[in-house]
């Protein structure tokens, strides 16, 4: 007979689903969903099933639960001690990146993830930052790596390309 994990009565099975509907986080969401499942006298494997998440991992949420309550479930990444220090660009940051990506990178060109890692290194005074690190940032900014409009390797001379212009419109 498949196991049935057993849950603590923190909230109602109503309670759960409320907040499972209502949660705005992927992570607490899934979460809440686990739980209700869980609450529902579903099995472990019914519920791995429909989640999609490891049994081990359905276990660890139950008895995060049963331990903590509702305040037990959702991504405790986000209250990670030391992130903030550890980020390599504080608020102010992230502004004087703002104000950077407005203009030309180091070097000429357009800017990638790349060349921001490489302006973090230099304005935090590292000798290296990694190229993915670039791209995240870029993405915090809400900017996108540029790339140059693709360009036909053969030339055509300006009637050709007059005569395309003409064609298109």
């Amino acid at each position: 007979m498949p196991k049935r994990l057993e849950l603590s009565p923190h909230a109602s099975t109503e309670e759960l689903e409320r907040r499972y509907r209502k949660a705005k986080d992927p992570v607490e969401r899934s979460h809440h969903q686990i739980v209700w499942l869980l609450s529902q006298s579903r099995t472990t494997e019914e519920v791995c099933e429909v989640t999609g998440y490891s049994p081990g991992w359905v276990r660890r949420i139950a008895r995060r639960y049963n331990e903590r309550g509702v305040e037990g479930l959702g991504d405790r990444r986000h209250a990670n001690p030391g992130a903030r220090e550890r980020a390599l660009l504080d608020e102010e940051g992230q502004a004087q990146l703002r104000e950077a990506l407005l203009g030309s990178p180091p070097g000429g060109g357009m800017w990638s993830g790349p060349k921001v890692a490489r302006w973090i290194a230099r304005r935090n005074g590292l000798e290296k930052v990694h190229v993915q690190r670039g791209f995240e940032y870029l993405r915090k900014v809400r900017m996108s790596p540029q790339v140059p409009r693709p360009s036909n390797a053969q030339r055509a001379d300006d009637s050709e390309r007059e005569a395309f212009k003409k064609v298109c419109r």
